[in-house]
């Protein structure tokens, strides 16, 4: 098994990506039926639940609030994040069915509405010498957000082309919102057993998202998902989410450049506000999908993949440049970064990256 991990970080693949990619494997070898279906499908219910209360016990609020004299930052990735790649995905609707096949195409616009990730945002702004503890309450304020605006924008610009129903919705605040509160009122008792066990915690957190990928595409096998998309349309599908990420980084770095941010601030906010989160997009998938999660969440999975690759390349160029490109200004003379608000470490989300967390902070989610 060491020898395994040891060739999977080798690989330019995140270690991560690849377990999820095994446990489709063997859905589609090894799909739960009948009375094991059932069995799976109430345990990925749980266990649904079960990372949002884990999700809610880490999250700080506090700290997130204490961040909010940051608040152009703030609003400038969360603008990003819910309405500029909403629009995008809109906008990709004239690529249906020519590049982005019909049947692919709701999980890529589900893929826009989702919240920022954590822990790689902090990573690689750290990596690049940007304002880290801006990037932890950017990170936590979309990911409080996106509890509430992904499922209500996916009923809205999904919709009926995903068979998304208000009753959906309402499964969301049920199996979603419910537990991830009830972590949040529990924190003060929860949070020190959390960081006592983080490392336990991250393998429950990892197992509960395999888990729920295995009963998605268990379901999806049933619905025939993989009769459904030919090789060459994913492949389309690749360069339709490559177009994407590049708009998004250049509208990021352009658009945080126009709006006077210094360095450290433009570097948190483009990664910050180019990325989705697989941590909580997979749970989501599976509550408003239903039989459909499998093909939902294959867009999610290839952009993940991505923007790990692209944004670790970027991350370490501008860590060894003086100035980062992209359109960020040269701020030759100005050799301090600004530390934005002082905050303790940020939300202990789980790693699921495979991505090193940043100096002094606790991993997060991906």
């Amino acid at each position: 098994m060491g020898a395994v991990g040891r060739l999977l970080k080798r690989l330019p693949v995140d270690p991560y990506i690849a377990a999820l990619l095994c446990t489709v494997l063997l859905a589609a070898l090894l799909p739960a039926t009948g009375s094991g279906a059932h069995v799976a499908s109430g345990a990925s219910d749980a266990a649904v639940g079960l990372l949002f209360f884990l999700y809610g016990s880490r999250l700080s609020t506090g700290e997130a609030l204490a961040g909010l004299r940051h608040w152009r930052l703030h609003l400038t990735v969360l603008a990003a994040t819910f309405v500029m790649f909403p629009l995008l995905g809109l906008a990709a609707h004239g690529l249906v069915p020519y590049v982005i096949s019909p049947k692919l195409y709701p999980g890529f616009l589900f893929l826009c509405v989702l919240p920022s990730t954590i822990q790689s945002s902090i990573a690689f702004t750290s990596i690049a010498r940007g304002n880290v503890a801006a990037a932890i309450c950017a990170g936590s304020f979309s990911s409080l957000a996106g509890i509430v605006l992904t499922p209500l924008l996916a009923a809205l610009l999904v919709g009926g082309s995903a068979g998304i129903s208000g009753h959906a919705v309402t499964g969301i605040a049920l199996q979603l919102l419910a537990p991830f509160l009830a972590g949040q009122l529990l924190r003060r008792w929860t949070a020190p057993l959390l960081a006592r066990y983080r490392k336990v915690l991250g393998y429950v957190d990892r197992g509960s998202i395999l888990l729920v990928v295995y009963t998605a595409f268990s379901e999806g096998m049933a619905e025939g998902i993989w009769h459904q998309v030919a090789v060459p349309r994913l492949l389309e599908l690749v360069v339709a989410e490559a177009a994407l990420l590049a708009l998004m980084l250049s509208a990021t770095a352009y658009g945080a450049r126009a709006l006077g941010f210094g360095r450290a601030d433009r570097i948190t906010i483009v990664f910050a506000g180019s990325k989705k989160s697989l941590a909580s997009g997979l749970p989501m998938a599976s509550v408003l999908f239903g039989a459909g999660a499998g093909l939902a969440v294959l867009p999610l999975m290839l952009f993940h993949q991505m923007q790990l690759m692209v944004c670790a390349v970027i991350a370490k160029r501008w860590a060894r440049q003086g100035e980062p490109r992209l359109g960020l200004p040269d701020d030759r003379g100005d050799t301090e970064l600004r530390p934005g608000p002082e905050l303790p470490a940020g939300p202990g989300l789980p790693s699921g990256s495979g991505l090193p967390s940043a100096p002094g902070l606790p991993a997060g989610n991906g």
